[in-house]
């Protein structure tokens, strides 16, 4: 997005930092979180209209990750500290009256005008999805900064789109195609922007929801038109996958042998390039961190995981994005409300939601359940009102009936979510109704399972996914 008016948000060591971002894009002014030890020449490169630095709460004892490149206060950008990052605000010459409207609202002082113009923010890091921190931030974005809210999905289609034709130029791209909104909506960005120069494979890993495989064969070969290669490798995947019960041993696996099947399959297509991947700035932040003080909380095969040898160059142009930006950029696409609006589903599949060692017979359990699941959420009105819902089994068997038989089976979890962006998430509180009519069907139509239990945990301190 070189050519968009920026607004960066400089990472000082606050969990909210993302939120921050979040809030501006909302303002269609596109955002992004740099750490805190870019240089002020990097920095101008990202064509910025302000910065934002974002800090922890204003009681840590500690101040945060300090900016390294002190140039940055003297390129005559409005900056804007929030929370311990007000600290590192330098000493300028007081204002007069006031500074570029900031009396004007509650939610910011001026520190200092003329070529710096510095503030900072009178509202702490974790109240900034109040309504008083929102109006704040939209005050400094638009009128101090500037930016008139140009970034919408139409914009972005266009940039994308000229980006992509001048990165590949007649090259030749093949495309992860896992059935999902972000591999999808990668997709068909693609095939406007480059026709058939694009080639997309789907490996069918045996991990996928019920019929969901069929499906997709006939959303994109059939409906869309699209070139795509489909890879039964079922077998393959269960044989490298038996007895193995770590959870992030579990997606290492699944990663490794997607890239190694993928690789086979790319390398016989002539004149291959670029590998495109449905890469979103959650998994970015997943599995690398934010700045110095992230933590990687899981591995995502699709985020810094393709060997050097695989000898492709990536494109990934949703990377900056977040999943309702993607659904709108689908919208502007014109693809079916059915493909945006399906759920997240993870990239190793039903491996995470079936814990303990991944077998057949248990992947064909879950996939009934989960079934009765998104049916009666869909029946019921729910689906679009909540992030994800969906079924998980446990390596756990009890005691129960059916019918009139004695029973030893799995037990199965429902969990429904309430969420943004994936970073973090509320449990859903379902009609009891709705929930006592899933659990009868699991267990009067699902063999294998007697048992079924509600999740009622948020994130943090658990993760959507159970693995």
């Amino acid at each position: 997005m070189k050519n968009q008016p920026t607004i960066v948000v400089l990472d000082c060591g606050s969990p909210r930092t993302m939120d921050i971002a979040r809030r501006v894009r909302e303002m269609r002014v596109y955002s992004e979180v740099v750490d805190a030890s870019i240089s002020a020449d990097e920095l101008q490169r990202l064509n910025p209209a302000g910065l934002i630095l974002s800090g922890a709460a204003k009681d840590a004892a500690a101040g945060g990750l300090p900016v390294a490149d002190l140039r940055l206060f003297d390129l005559g950008l409005p900056v804007l500290a929030i929370g311990t990052a007000a600290r590192q605000l330098p000493r300028g010459r007081p204002p007069k009256g006031s500074a570029a409207g900031a009396d004007s609202d509650p939610g910011l002082a001026a520190v200092a005008t003329g070529k710096r113009r510095l503030y900072r923010a009178l509202f702490e890091p974790e109240d900034v999805n109040s309504a008083a921190a929102k109006v704040a931030l939209r005050h400094f974005v638009r009128r101090i900064c500037g930016c008139r809210g140009s970034w919408t999905p139409r914009a972005y289609v266009k940039q994308t789109v000229e980006a992509l034709r001048r990165q590949v130029g007649d090259a030749q791209v093949v495309c992860g195609l896992s059935g999902g909104v972000d591999s999808a909506v990668t997709a068909v960005l693609l095939h406007k922007a480059i026709g058939d120069q694009l080639t997309c494979i789907f490996v069918d890993n045996g991990l996928l929801r019920l019929n969901e495989a069929d499906d997709l064969m006939k959303v994109f070969a059939e409906r869309l038109q699209m070139r795509i290669r489909r890879v039964d490798a079922v077998d393959h995947f269960l044989q490298h996958l038996a007895g193995v019960t770590d959870p992030e041993t579990k997606r290492k696996i699944i990663g490794h042998e997607f890239i190694t099947i993928f690789k086979r399959e790319a390398q016989s297509l002539p004149d291959a390039r670029f590998l495109a991947q449905g890469t979103l700035y959650p998994d970015v932040l997943e599995s690398l961190g934010i700045g110095k003080h992230g933590q990687v909380i899981k591995s995502h095969h699709n985020v810094g995981g393709l060997p050097a040898e695989l000898g492709f160059e990536l494109v990934e142009p949703l990377k900056m994005l977040y999943k309702d930006e993607v659904r709108a950029i689908g919208r502007e696409l014109g693809m079916d409300d059915n493909m945006l609006w399906r759920q997240p589903f993870p990239g190793p599949g039903l491996a995470v939601r079936c814990l303990g060692e991944i077998t057949r017979e248990k992947l064909d359990i879950l996939r009934a359940a989960d079934a009765v699941v998104t049916a009666e959420i869909r029946a019921a009105g729910w689906y679009r009102r909540v992030w994800q819902s969906f079924a998980v089994l446990l390596p756990i068997r009890s005691v129960g009936m059916k019918g009139v038989e004695r029973s030893y089976d799995y037990t199965c979890v429902i969990r429904a979510v309430h969420s943004s962006d994936g970073m973090s998430a509320n449990w859903v509180r379902l009609p009891h109704k709705l929930v006592a009519r899933i659990s009868e069907r699991i267990t009067s139509e699902v063999a294998g399972i007697n048992r079924v239990v509600l999740d009622v945990t948020s994130k943090p301190p658990s993760t959507i996914e159970w693995e």
